[in-house]
């Protein structure tokens, strides 16, 4: 099968006592080991009630009324994951470097090729620690690399995202740009709105060539493509842009990285500075 299926199912007091794997193994004609595959992937939910969650166990218990939810698709699940850079293991929480291509959160689809997912399953084995769940506390675009933190515990998750909500994190970006920047002086604010919403960045030249500009940007509100939408709107598109930029003329992975962190620790009570390492830093 290469086609995406999406099933349904309903269960009542006569097949809810069957595993789930079985059920949509003969509802889907699809093996019960490539559903059981698709489970631990995150393509099947359970629906009980008003709760929605991710059904990763073949074996668990299920009561008449239930939903199952399959949303398989092939090409998703055979995809190989970009891995995540560990920088450093705080305890309640962790700070990666991203490559391109990793996303930030799953989909109906899966979640396996989810950097959050990926920490969960593999931060123990790293740091011989025990397994530790990973919340997702800011985000970045799947096509931009960098620097992220993820909190591992409730009370670290609340914490850090009502830093990044209230602005209190120092994060700092670099992006490579078509053109020569240097026409714009230091420190040079742009106000534009994005999606109807107002938005605040910082734009400074770093280095130039013939054709590329190096940019630090900091970001004074978190939009969603906000340095993309507003560097375009200057008429400096990031290289490899394929939404803002030409997209026709783009051969190159997004430039856009995230390049530090730094932050008082809210748990720590202490400055804390990340920084890209230099070998994996952007490049005229």
């Amino acid at each position: 099968m290469t086609e995406p299926l999406e099933i349904s199912l309903t269960l009542d007091a006569e097949n809810c006592q069957q595993k789930a794997s079985l059920l949509l193994a003969e509802r889907s004609q699809l093996s019960q080991a490539k559903i059981k595959d698709a489970m631990q992937k995150g393509a099947v939910w359970l629906i009980r009630g008003g709760d929605k969650k991710r059904l990763r166990r073949a074996s668990k218990s299920l009561k008449a009324g239930d939903r199952l939810e399959l949303n398989y698709n092939p090409q998703l699940l055979e995809q190989s994951v970009a891995e995540p850079n560990l920088i450093d293991d705080a305890g309640d929480y962790s700070i990666w470097f991203k490559p391109y291509g990793l996303s930030c959160q799953g989909s109906r689809w899966g979640d396996f090729a989810s950097i959050n997912r990926w920490v969960e399953l593999n931060l123990a084995q790293l740091t011989n620690t025990p397994q530790r769940p990973a919340f997702l506390v800011h985000r970045l675009d799947r096509a931009t690399s960098g620097l992220m933190l993820l909190a591992h515990s409730k009370k670290a998750a609340h914490l850090f995202s009502e830093m990044f909500r209230k602005g209190e994190m120092d994060k700092r970006y670099q992006a490579i740009v078509s053109g020569d920047f240097s026409v714009f002086p230091q420190n040079h604010p742009v106000s534009l709105p994005v999606n109807d919403k107002q938005a605040h960045s910082v734009f400074s030249l770093l280095e130039k060539n013939a054709q590329h500009s190096l940019l630090d940007v900091k970001l004074l509100t978190g939009r969603k493509h906000q340095i993309r939408q507003h560097l375009a709107a200057l008429g400096y598109p990031i290289v490899g842009d394929r939404l803002y930029g030409q997209a026709q003329h783009q051969t190159r992975d997004l430039q856009l990285q995230s390049v530090s962190l730094r932050f008082s620790c809210p748990l720590q009570h202490k400055l804390m500075t990340y920084q890209v390492a230099d070998h994996l830093k952007l490049r005229l």
